[in-house]
């Protein structure tokens, strides 16, 4: 099959190892030449490019470019193609980009691969990135079934696991495990950093170990991965934020209480609860 990526960072670059190695022929586009470059070198991809005009003889192209640029970039693409070939993306908001591209292509379905690292760019991409990995579809009842068989095989081929929902369902989840962790994680850092003494100050980062790296790795990733999460997906995270606040402010409030039992029986729940979602 011929398939295409738009944006060739960790997750195009990624998809490119692991389609390439199944005897696919991958096609890539990038903003930057040298991008295009390092890719083929890489192994990325068989052919790349600064112009969409590469993915004409493409059947099914991914769309993996930053969230701002995905209805851009298909809005430029759609001129290029054959009305067959399968559009899908890897936004981690999708409510916004469906409702966008749905009535611009019948044959588009949206898509969130739940996999990653700290790192960016083509040199970060990686074999088996998504092996038992979530990745999310979220196709219209007007989706073709083709376009949602064509899709799913090759995310199947990933070794991915494979859930299905509506667009909105999807932005409320994972405002609540992918994005409000990010703003938590920002404003630990921020409130840390906040210390007026400088020797506590660097006795704090000195001491950091495991507990700080675990809850602030997200909070110190990339800005701009940050900034397009709360702009596309502001209402489902502006909700989830105003609920983790009242649960700050309760556990506030028993400490000023000192109502150590209240509090330890939150707390037992919080352990009860955590193999839910992550075990």
């Amino acid at each position: 099959m011929k398939i295409g990526i738009v944006g060739l960072g960790l997750i195009g670059g990624s998809l490119g190892f692991d389609l390439r190695s199944q005897g696919h022929k991958v096609f890539g586009v990038s903003r930057r030449e040298s991008t295009c470059n390092k890719a083929i070198a890489l192994g990325n991809v068989d052919e790349a490019s600064v112009n969409l005009r590469l993915l004409a003889p493409t059947e099914v192209v991914f769309i993996c470019t930053p969230i701002s640029l995905i209805v851009p970039q298909v809005k430029q693409l759609i001129d290029h193609l054959s009305p067959a070939t399968v559009v899908t993306d890897v936004g981690s908001v999708k409510a916004p980009i469906v409702e966008a591209i749905s009535p611009l292509w019948d044959h588009f379905i949206g898509g969130h691969p739940m996999a990653g690292t700290a790192d960016s760019g083509i040199e970060a991409a990686q074999r088996h990135l998504f092996v038992d990995r979530p990745y999310v579809l979220t196709p219209m009842t007007t989706t073709p079934t083709r376009a949602i068989a064509v899709v799913e095989e090759i995310v199947r081929s990933l070794g991915s696991k494979i859930y299905y929902c509506q667009p909105e369902q999807h932005d409320r989840a994972v405002s609540w495990i992918s994005h409000l962790p990010v703003m938590v994680s920002t404003a630990l850092i921020a409130a840390c950093i906040s210390e007026t003494d400088p020797e506590v100050l660097q006795l704090a980062q000195n001491l950091a170990s495991s507990g700080f790296r675990d809850t602030s790795r997200v909070g110190g990733g990339n800005p701009e991965l940050g900034v397009m999460m709360a702009r596309y997906n502001r209402q489902a995270l502006l909700s989830s934020l105003q609920q983790y606040r009242h649960n700050l402010d309760e556990l506030i409030h028993l400490i000023e209480q000192e109502d150590w039992q209240i509090l330890e029986e939150k707390l037992q729940l919080n352990q009860q609860a955590r193999p839910n979602f992550v075990e």
